[in-house]
């Protein structure tokens, strides 16, 4: 991947997502989660990311997003397959 016109944000974004999905899938390869284990910890970062009380700024606050959507759509893929 190319991150040269990337904004830090979307390089954040993207790694996290990258780093996210691939561990996701490792793990659902090595021991298979059931939809509720997964859906259990996408709601968890969903409270994390609504806990920024702290004003964690704009790079960790993209690293959770991407860490969000990477669950969304891993979810998805594991809706589709059954």
């Amino acid at each position: 991947m190319d991150t040269r016109d990337f904004s830090g944000e979307h390089h954040a974004f993207c790694a996290a997502y990258e780093d996210t999905l691939a561990f996701l899938e490792a793990r659902q390869e090595a021991c298979p989660l059931s939809l509720i284990d997964l859906e259990g910890e996408l709601y968890h970062l969903t409270v994390y990311e609504g806990q920024d009380w702290g004003g964690r700024g704009v790079l960790k606050s993209a690293e959770i997003q991407g860490q969000i959507s990477a669950y969304v759509t891993f979810i998805d893929a594991v809706k589709n397959k059954a």
